[in-house]
This record gives C-alpha cells, structure tokens and sequence, in this order.
C-alpha cells in the first residue's frame, strides 16, 4: 500500500560518514517525516445500516430509552408528541444526539416506512442476538421458560409473541440459524415495549441445540394441533421450552417427534387451532400458572 501523499517511504541513507572529521562524506540532514508519509490516511469506516434499526411507535421507543438510552442514534417526532417525550429530548440535546420536529404526517410516515408510527421515530443500535451456547451460560438456575420458534415468519406475529413473551417473564425466545426473523419497526411497534425485554437469541442446527438445551436442564415440548397431552391436565417441567410451529403448515414433523413431549390447547373444534400468537399466550400463560 502507498502512502497517501508521501513520497514513497521513509529515508534511506545514501553513503556512510567516515571517522576522522572534514573528509569523511556528511550524509544529508534526515527530515521527519510528515504525518501524511507517517502513516497510511485510512477513512473513517462508515457505520454499518445493519446495526441500525428504525423502530416507531411510544411504547417501543420509549423502551429503548427506558433500557439502553445510548442506543438512540437519532430521533424524528411530531410537534403534538413534544410535552410527552420531554425528558428524551432534555437526553437528546444533553448528549448531543440530534433529533427532528416533524410537521407533515405524511413524511413522518414515510420514515416510519407504516402510518402507525403513533407521532415518533427513532433510529436505534440492535441489539445483538448472542449464540446459543453462550446464552445458556449466563442464564440463571431455577424454572425458566423458553420459545423456540419453527418457521413463524410473520412480522406481527412476532411482535404479538415478544409482547405475551414479556408479559409472562420468558427468558429468551429462540430462532433458528436461517430464519430470517429479526427485529424491525413493526415488530416493535406491536411487541409495545416487550423487544426490549425479551432477548432473541440465535440458534445453531436443531439436533445440536436440543443437545444444548437438554444440557441445561430443559425439557422440550412441541406445540401440535391435535394429538398431544391436554395442557392444563398435568403440571408443566420447571425448565420448559415450547416449540411453536409455522402460521400454515404447524410444526416440522421431524422435529415434533424428536421432542420430549407434545402437548395440545384443547378447544372446541368449532375452528382448526388458533393464530400461533394467540396459542403462545395460551401456552405461556399455563407455564406461569404451573409456577404459581
């Protein structure tokens, strides 16, 4: 690599000096070298989007600031939003993150990227999604419930999980390696908060984390339509983690039968199973029950 500016490296001396004074070959006065033939000027690397996420909504946005206030990169609201979101904005201005008054809804919708953007955006770091292995690690002893979710790709669903998730005091909710769930605005906005407390945590392959999760102590129940232990027969393991299915297709068979047990919501039958967001509150919400 060239030096920017430089003259194509440092010095080198052309003869040497002779011992024994005015005859010998004074070599020239060596020059520093400027900064620029110092070192290569490299640019600033720019900051990767990626590690962004636009989030909209008061209560998602207000999670963040609640949590982690230095993750906030920069803040866009309407003028009516200003009384309630005084001391994010005293926080703003002390920290010298720069922030928009927004007069038109319509661009305010455009940035939000949805018209439910309920008069705020912010742009905010992501949290990271740590691995599997080293979650585990660090998550305390005692009863805990998981969600391992199998092929849920809806973005609203999602967001309804990490809310009920939340809610209910779940530890983590697991995605495998090549799912491309992740956090965006509209998950935020509809987990109202709830994506601030509950981790995703990514997954390697599936025999290699039901290892894993096992070594922890975890009992693995698949969630199925049909077929399965009634849930609110029986008391639930301490250390549960629930494998929900797909919103169309339900649950990979192969991985249903490679669970521990298999537990069904029973109902009815006037419809064929509930929305995978409402069945997790369900599930959710008879694990804590078990706890009580």
């Amino acid at each position: 690599m060239s030096n920017a500016g430089g003259d194509g490296g440092p010095w080198k001396p052309r003869g040497r000096r002779t011992a024994g004074g005015r005859g010998g070959t004074r070599p020239p006065r060596r020059r520093e070298p400027s900064s620029a033939s110092a070192a290569p000027q490299v640019p600033a690397p720019r900051p990767d989007r990626r590690a962004e996420v636009r989030l909209h909504g008061m209560n998602a946005v207000q999670a963040v600031f609640a949590r982690r206030p230095e993750a906030i990169r920069k803040l866009y609201l309407t003028g009516p939003r200003i009384p309630q979101l005084q001391p994010l904005l005293k926080w703003c201005v002390a920290n010298r993150v720069g922030y928009r008054v927004v007069d038109d809804e319509a661009e305010l919708a455009r940035l939000a990227g949805s018209d439910r953007h309920e008069g705020v955006v912010a742009d905010v770091l992501r949290q990271p999604e740590p691995a599997l292995a080293d979650w585990l690690s660090s998550l305390e002893q005692g009863p805990q419930c998981l969600l391992w979710l199998d092929g849920v790709g809806n973005p609203h669903n999602l967001g309804a999980i990490l809310r009920s998730a939340a809610h209910f005091g779940i530890a983590g909710v697991l995605l495998p390696e090549a799912s491309e769930l992740a956090l965006s605005g509209a998950v935020a906005r509809v987990a109202e908060g709830g994506a601030e407390v509950v981790p995703l945590v990514r997954m390697g392959a599936a025999e290699g984390a039901m290892q894993q999760l096992r070594g922890a102590g975890f009992t693995l129940a698949a969630t199925v339509v049909a077929g399965g232990q009634d849930l609110f027969a029986g008391r639930l393991p301490p250390r549960l983690v629930y494998v929900m299915g797909a919103e169309g297709e339900g649950m990979d068979r192969g991985l249903a039968q490679a669970c521990d047990l298999r537990v069904s919501i029973p109902g009815t039958g006037a419809v064929e199973s509930l929305n995978v967001a409402a069945a997790t509150a369900v599930f959710l919400a008879s694990w804590a029950r078990s706890r009580a």
